[in-house]
């Protein structure tokens, strides 16, 4: 396994001997490196809080308890959801669906009952202490036939002020965060590595891939900002290993001054220790944060999976005279 430095750069393990160091160089001299396309499909792993379906860029959020997400390799759940009353939570549920607790058009939702409630302007006339409401039901999909209703008080969530982790994970909605697109050296198609030499992974440096990334949401008075940027990227070698990297790594070039070397910042130093076709994948763990309405928050377990690059490994050839 590789050991990591505090700073997340990965910690050089020495070479065996020099004429080891000699093949290292000559091995990722010899390499071309490309980047790898993304399939059409990734698969999904999304943890506890937000979900990014495979076939599309945007995320859904949902309003459960946080989970432990970034742990390499780890799946998630398809999400669910709480019922909800006047301004809570992630939204308001009705018959399975998450609606607004809070309409322009038709008020204040009251989950007991699943109709949305406003005063009626102008009032009628009303016995002492009681006001007309106009009250659109069906989790308000009857509208164009509100009924006017006289309550003795407000409906259950009237009045409820705008909920600023409903709206932060309405910005949310709105974003699009991309799979990062993969490259490493050596490269399969364009020639295989050797056992024990070093593997270097990296990605466009991009914010669509890896952000910052900002969004806002307004409901009345209140204005929520989000703000979501890749934290960590978690490499899968293939056999069973996972490399964290803490940026998008450096392209390697086979010209450069650490070529036949270890990558700065995001590589797999000791490299595969038996020959073989190995599938590359890579998940970029999201952190997003936001403001507003007095509040702050996070938004737990977003992450993106990205394609697979697969890369070749020989056996070291040793030539004796």
């Amino acid at each position: 396994m590789l050991t990591w430095r505090a700073s997340g750069t990965p910690a050089h393990t020495p070479r065996a001997t020099a004429s080891r160091r000699a093949l290292v160089g000559i091995g990722l001299a010899l390499l071309l490196v490309v980047s790898a396309t993304l399939p059409a499909a990734a698969a999904l792993r999304a943890g506890p809080g937000a979900g990014c379906p495979p076939d599309q860029p945007d995320c859904s959020v949902w309003d459960d308890e946080p989970g432990n997400p970034g742990d390499p390799g780890g799946g998630g759940d398809n999400g669910g959801g709480d019922s909800g009353g006047g301004g809570g939570g992630g939204g308001c549920q009705w018959n399975g669906r998450t609606i607004p607790c809070y309409d322009e058009h038709k008020g204040w939702f009251n989950s007991n009952d699943g109709c949305y409630y406003k005063l009626a302007e102008p009032q009628a006339e009303a016995p002492e202490g009681q006001q007309w409401y106009v009250q659109t039901c069906n989790g308000g999909d009857d509208i164009g036939n509100e009924v006017p209703v006289l309550l003795d008080e407000p409906p259950p969530g009237f009045g409820a002020p705008p909920d600023p982790e409903e709206l932060a994970r309405r910005a949310f909605a709105s974003i699009t965060l991309l799979p990062a697109p993969l490259a490493v050296a050596p490269r399969k198609r364009i020639g295989p590595g050797l056992v024990g030499l070093p593997v270097w992974m990296w990605s466009e440096q991009n914010a669509a891939y890896f952000g910052p990334i900002y969004a806002d949401e307004t409901d009345r008075d209140v204005t929520v900002e989000i703000t979501a940027e890749v934290k960590r990227i978690v490499w899968d070698m293939g056999n069973g290993e996972y490399v964290t990297c803490y940026n998008a790594g450096t392209e390697y070039e086979a010209t450069g001054e650490r070529a036949g070397g270890t990558s700065p910042n995001c590589g797999y130093d000791d490299g595969y220790q038996k020959a073989g076709t190995y599938d590359v994948t890579a998940t970029t763990y999201w952190t997003v944060t936001w403001r507003g309405g007095g509040e702050t928050g996070e938004i737990p377990g977003v992450t993106r999976d990205s394609g697979i690059v697969q890369i070749q490994i020989n056996e070291l050839q040793v030539v004796t005279r």
